[in-house]
């Protein structure tokens, strides 16, 4: 896996590229939570380059949701490709998080 950040106003877009498994989902963990150490709050992790998350990279993914609203911000997920997203839904993860087609669908309303 490979992740860029970049900043749109206020947010910021995690671009996760590869599959998100237990073998790298500590250093997308590390990155986020020292970006909101920073004082980023608001976060969309795009996953168009992303074929496969396992089960360590979705609760990855649910601990940052957790800590990023203990600081009183939020984290959107978008561009999730059909598995991925049936994934989402099985696991009731897309009562978790709002879930967008598009990056720019997410940014909406942010």
């Amino acid at each position: 896996m490979n992740f860029e950040v970049q900043r749109q106003s206020d947010i910021t877009i995690v671009e996760v590229t590869g599959q998100l498994i237990v073998g790298n989902r500590q250093e997308l963990k590390d990155n986020v939570l020292g970006l909101l150490d920073e004082g980023s709050r608001k976060f969309l992790i795009d996953f168009s380059d992303t074929a496969y998350i396992d089960s360590s990279g979705l609760g990855v993914l649910v601990s940052l949701s957790k800590k990023i609203r203990e600081k009183g911000g939020e984290m959107r997920l978008s561009n999730l490709n059909e598995d991925l997203r049936t994934l989402f839904e099985l696991t009731k993860l897309d009562t978790l998080f709002l879930i967008a087609d598009s990056r720019d669908q997410a940014l909406e309303g942010f």
